[in-house]
């Protein structure tokens, strides 16, 4: 059987084989500390849910509409304007598909194909080349490393920008860095966008989870000549631990957001009509949203800080601290080990689950997630200390 030049080309997310592999060894009673899944460990809020439940009542399970439920559409369109600063944001420009990664792969799909370049900061989120191959488009990296706070510059975004140069993707903050963009770097990043007249995608998937008191900024709100240019990816996952609900939601321009309607049309149809209704009790009860949401953040921002002064202080690994998300991404090259050997004797050795870097473009690194217990973490730092020591 010869296979599509799209299958052959891609690679599997090393992310979910880390956590399904987790999985299995805890089914077969190992005791793993596992830092792979960039998933919350609370249970979704009981009010989303009870939503949810409300509309299976009442027999919301047919087919909506592709693009999204209205009444969703119209909330996350208020969102947009009052949170992300978008100003004009209306609900035709507003997608609902199932998860934040198709979003992000639908924004792709509508604005790349053969012949174009995706300019993309490394470390990145693993399945962003792969995303741009299965369009067609190159994947052009940008290296950026620990000693620059894993950002690109505008002057590297401009030494990068060929003929080719279609759409830069930023992710603040970052998986896997837990990096954030500040404002004025993303005014700067923008002015480049608009001089070259490229398009932005700009994943925000994260734009709730912040620490050290900072705060989102959105590169759409900057200017109607920003808005213009980006695609604005969000969902419902990581804020309301809402992993396998499969809901993402983007914003774009008319034109390209008409243009992934009609892809989503063709291809997935729409997310789950009744999870939708738990997704806009999350935006219709700001209050118990808030609650939930900073139950959480009390939590990540304990951990962060356990992890992050346990890892550096152990001989041989160099840590950044993070101020978003829920990642660390620890240096570990002195070890004289590639990333992937690094994390296989990792975990067959000491029974620590994390990933390697090299899957994030960035193989002197693993990431290690905190959306995990406090028990889990501190296991872990210890398994880790001794397998390190070890060399």
């Amino acid at each position: 059987m010869t296979l599509s030049p799209w299958a052959s080309n891609i690679s599997p997310s090393p992310t979910l084989a880390v956590d399904a592999r987790v999985k299995e060894l805890i089914a077969s009673g190992e005791d793993i500390a596992g830092f792979g899944a960039g998933e919350p460990d609370f249970d979704t809020p009981a009010f989303i849910k009870d939503a949810c439940k409300e509309a299976l009542d009442q027999g919301k399970t047919k087919y909506a509409a592709s693009s999204g439920v209205p009444a969703l559409r119209s909330a996350l369109a208020e969102k947009y304007r009052s949170f992300n600063g978008i100003e004009n944001a209306s609900a035709a420009e507003v997608i609902v598909s199932p998860g934040g990664k198709y979003s992000c792969y639908l924004a792709i799909l509508a604005t790349c194909g053969p012949g174009d370049e995706v300019l993309i900061p490394a470390p990145y989120w693993v399945s962003y080349p792969e995303m741009v191959k299965l369009a067609g488009a190159t994947p052009k990296i940008i290296e950026v490393g620990d000693e620059q706070g894993f950002k690109i510059t505008p002057e590297q975004l401009e030494e990068s920008i060929s003929e080719k140069s279609k759409l830069l993707i930023l992710n603040s903050p970052s998986n896997p860095t837990g990096a954030v963009y500040s404002k004025d770097e993303l005014e700067a990043l923008m002015e480049v966008v608009v001089k070259h007249d490229l398009h932005l995608m700009s994943d925000e998937i994260y734009e709730y989870l912040y620490y050290d008191g900072l705060s989102h900024t959105s590169p759409a709100s900057f200017s109607a000549e920003a808005a213009a240019r980006t695609i604005t990816v969000g969902g419902f996952s990581k804020t309301f631990s809402m992993t396998g609900w499969r809901l993402g939601a983007l914003h774009a321009p008319l034109e390209i957001a008409k243009a992934i309607g009609s892809i989503q049309s063709q291809t997935s149809s729409n997310a789950t009509t009744f999870a939708q209704w738990g997704a806009l009790a999350a935006l219709e009860k700001p209050d118990l949203a808030r609650a939930a949401l900073d139950e959480m953040l009390v939590a990540f921002d304990r951990r962060r800080l356990n992890l992050l002064d346990g890892l550096n202080g152990i001989d041989g690994v160099k840590c950044l601290r993070a101020q978003g998300a829920f990642y660390l991404f620890p240096n570990v090259s002195s070890f004289g080990l590639s990333s992937n050997d690094f994390a296989a004797r990792l975990l067959e050795e000491a029974k620590v689950a994390v990933v390697p870097g090299s899957g994030f473009g960035a193989d002197d690194y693993i990431r290690l997630s905190y959306a995990t217990s406090d028990e889990i973490i501190e296991k872990g730092l210890s398994r880790l200390k001794d397998f390190c020591a070890s060399f």
